[in-house]
């Protein structure tokens, strides 16, 4: 698992679909989904690891992406 659209693409296999339309929002809703599977030990360890990395980067990124607009 490398990027969101990886995480994405892991999510549809469990049949969940997240787009709210609200980039942070997604992210955030996509992390709690990825525990809940976790939790569920639907993933390994290391998937779970990479996937909770990747989805709080992105969303420090994108909290920083809307603190420059203001």
């Amino acid at each position: 698992m490398k990027t969101i659209y990886d995480i994405q693409q892991l999510l549809k296999k469990f049949g969940t679909f997240i787009y709210i339309g609200d980039r942070l929002a997604d992210l955030e809703l996509m992390e709690e989904e990825i525990k809940e599977l976790h939790q569920a030990q639907c993933m390994s360890n290391e998937d779970y690891q990479m996937a909770i990395l990747l989805l709080r980067s992105e969303a420090a990124r994108e909290r920083d992406r809307l603190k420059g607009r203001e």
